[in-house]
């Protein structure tokens, strides 16, 4: 398996494994986003999930209530301290049968103490990506909609696994907006 050069990128973007797709990097005045060198840097839509405890519950991936979220649609998302948001790209990913994609967190972020967490994408999986922003600091963050949140690193093996996200059923698949956690 091997992490795949921006080349290799563009080649699978014009066959559809992202849309809407930005052949170059993007960095002037916004948060980077578009192809870099050995991967892509993926944006956040203006839709949020803004985490809440107004009700004093308990989090329980098992059994998580909306109540926990007040939804926010906007340009800039501020998040409170000490909590976090869940956002979803602005770009679908369609991921081929021989590819894993590891998410990590844009160094800008981070070095505000912003922390983005997104699991891997999975080969045969596709949708747009829930991607969780935490705010570690014990001030309110500023979030941008339409810029850089993540870099996506793809490995591409030689051979396909035997089965894939998609031949899963995986719960996940296909997701259209914000999803929070289930359970199947």
């Amino acid at each position: 398996m091997s992490i795949k050069p921006d080349k290799w990128i563009i080649e699978q973007a014009k066959k559809g494994m992202i849309e809407p797709f930005v052949e170059k990097q993007v960095s002037e005045g916004v948060i980077s986003y578009g192809v870099s060198s050995y991967g892509y840097d993926m944006r956040i839509a203006d839709e949020f999930k803004i985490f809440t405890n107004v009700h004093s519950s308990i989090v329980d991936p098992k059994n998580f209530s909306r109540e926990n979220f007040v939804d926010f649609k906007g340009k800039e998302c501020i998040i409170p301290p000490n909590s976090f948001a869940l956002g979803k790209s602005v770009e679908y990913f369609r991921i081929p049968k021989n590819v894993l994609c590891i998410v990590l967190g844009k160094s800008t972020y981070a070095r505000c103490g912003i922390i983005v967490n997104i699991t891997p994408l999975e080969n045969g999986w596709e949708g747009y990506v829930t991607i969780e922003i935490s705010n570690s600091t014990p001030l309110p963050v500023k979030i941008y909609a339409n810029e850089g949140i993540a870099q996506v690193l793809f490995f591409e093996s030689d051979e396909q696994s035997l089965s894939d996200y998609a031949s899963k059923h995986g719960k996940y698949n296909k997701q259209t907006g914000i999803w929070l956690p289930k359970i199947k």
